[in-house]
């Protein structure tokens, strides 16, 4: 089946309330994505603010009248016209495949490779992941998350237990566990992140070894090593509760920090982290940080 979409600038319309118009006129999906060119890199705890230009899309199958719907917005808003629109048909696709066709297998580092279910790697010793697009982010394509996947590649990971906190699709968990880890536990405020985690570990064939949490509060012990690839405001505020996951002399690799914010994150960690040399990796015109080190015996 074709589909047709509806896609309008929000300007200072209320996004719930179109979205509840959208879904009168049967929207199978309501989606909203940045109009301009000014993305959010990092909302405060708890916030889930839109962009200074947002713009709403409704998927509607063919026989929704759209002109209809445009008729409603006008009036149910009051407006002599709508902000910017356009309509739009699209052919029926494995939308899922579509993805997949820009995502082929990935290394990182000496012999970690990530590609999608059905693809194989031939690099003689690969360790593989394999990881479709999902409910929740983290294939390995952002530079913050390759950073994190390159490190455990180049670590002994043997025998150990490691966290990750802030796990998304729960690839570093995953990733951990193939490299040779006992155990590994992910966690995530996001529910639809766990759940993702939990289906990719059943997946790559590690659902026994790996726990899925939702809390922090669900943690439990202490680890060799702790993987934090999040944001720097949160890295910030919970630098001491993340720091106290670790055990003596525990590996802890944090991500998601941007190049100018390396040093305050460090100086938040300095009470119990030796840390090494940031690693830097460009992209999109953005310098991301990994900073890793040691806990003290002491």
């Amino acid at each position: 089946m074709a589909w047709r979409q509806f896609v309008m600038n929000l300007g200072a319309l209320d996004a719930d309330a179109v979205e509840e118009v959208f879904t009168r006129f049967g929207a199978s999906s309501v989606t909203l994505s940045d109009a301009g060119d000014n993305p959010i890199l990092e909302p405060g705890p708890g916030e889930t603010p839109l962009w200074a230009d947002t713009a709403i899309t409704g998927l509607f199958s063919p026989d929704v009248q759209l002109s209809a719907l445009h008729d409603c917005l006008l009036t149910e808003f009051g407006l002599a016209r709508l902000p910017p629109h356009r309509t739009e048909d699209l052919e029926d696709r494995d939308w899922e495949r579509e993805w997949l066709k820009d995502f082929g297998p990935m290394q990182f580092g000496e012999k970690l490779w990530i590609c999608p279910t059905g693809s194989e790697v031939s690099a003689a010793g690969a360790t593989v992941i394999h990881l479709d697009p999902g409910l929740a982010f983290g294939t390995g394509t952002h530079a913050t998350t390759s950073l994190c996947l390159e490190w455990l590649d180049s670590i002994d990971l043997a025998g150990k237990t490691v966290l990750d906190y802030g796990s998304g699709s729960g690839v570093l968990a995953i990733a951990a566990l193939k490299l040779g880890c006992a155990s590994a536990t992910a966690m995530d405020i996001d529910p639809q992140a766990v759940l993702a985690t939990q289906q990719n570990a059943e997946g790559n064939g590690v659902k026994d070894k790996l726990e899925a949490h939702g809390s922090a509060d669900a943690i439990d012990g202490r680890f060799d090593v702790v993987v934090a690839n999040i944001l720097a405001g949160p890295l910030v505020q919970f630098a001491e509760s993340i720091t106290l996951t670790l055990r003596r002399d525990g590996m802890l690799a944090l991500s998601g920090v941007l190049c100018e914010q390396a040093d305050e994150v460090m100086a938040a960690y300095e009470l119990w982290i030796d840390f090494d040399e940031p690693v830097f990796k460009t992209q999109d015109g953005q310098i991301w940080s990994r900073l890793t080190g040691k806990r003290r015996t002491s």
